[in-house]
């Protein structure tokens, strides 16, 4: 059997202008997680990432502190399938167009745009983000309203394809790390769960910064063996955005 070592990126720079980069606490994310692999003798085969760069920083920290441990540690094959869904893009094009008719999500998109602090512009838009996702996944909009916007199952199937790929050109008995977001962390688990589209997206909510997704494999048969395991962090460490 192999193993499957599925890792949502560490922290990054949520409400900045440069979001796509690790916060301090993220890279000492990213570190924890490879220390506790060097501890229990977990020593990846082969690495994956998408083409962010808070997924790609995030293997990075974690090889450099194997090497310094005098442990090699693979090169990071890049497959942008294994990219976040555009949610900036989505938020920005779709709830204008949503809001026009729908009081609810009208409510929340002012909210968004009015948080007076940090604490309360991360739930607003959070609750934004969430109606708006749910929109989006059931394909519940007009797409002549925001053409061009990546749809779920364009987004959905090209996960899926990046998993079936990671599996079939691995050997037996291996051990791959893919280093990606907390939505492709949702779908993955959402197909192996057979669980409604809606479920990889309401999964993504819970996954925390640098979490591991762990599954077992051989051939096409996959089974889950641990979600969202925060075993490596502090609870000081724990983190969703």
């Amino acid at each position: 059997m192999s193993q499957l070592l599925v890792v949502r990126h560490g922290q990054a720079r949520f409400l900045t202008d440069d979001y796509d980069r690790l916060s301090a606490l993220g890279e000492e994310q990213a570190a924890a997680l490879a220390g506790h692999w060097l501890a229990r003798g977990i020593h990846p085969d082969t690495v994956y990432a998408g083409t962010l760069t808070r997924q790609q920083r995030t293997a990075d920290v974690a090889g450099e502190v194997f090497t310094r441990s005098g442990l090699s540690w693979p090169e990071t094959k890049v497959l942008a399938t294994l990219d976040e869904y555009p949610a900036d893009d989505i938020v920005e094009r779709l709830a204008p167009a949503l809001a026009a008719t729908d009081k609810k999500l009208s409510t929340l998109l002012a909210a968004a745009e009015q948080g007076t602090d940090e604490k309360s512009r991360y739930r607003n838009i959070h609750h934004l983000l969430e109606a708006i996702i749910a929109r989006w996944v059931a394909a519940d909009y007009d797409s002549g309203l925001v053409p061009g916007l990546m749809s779920w199952r364009e987004f959905s199937d090209g996960v899926r394809a990046a998993l079936r790929e990671i599996m079939k050109d691995s050997g037996g008995g291996s051990t791959v790390a893919v280093f990606t977001s907390g939505g492709p962390v949702g779908v993955s688990m959402q197909t192996i769960m057979n669980a409604p589209e809606l479920k990889a997206a309401e999964l993504n909510w819970r996954v925390h910064n640098c979490a591991v997704t762990r599954y077992t494999y051989s051939g096409n048969r996959i089974s889950l063996d641990r979600f969202n395991d925060v075993s490596h962090l502090a609870e000081g460490q724990l983190t969703y955005r």
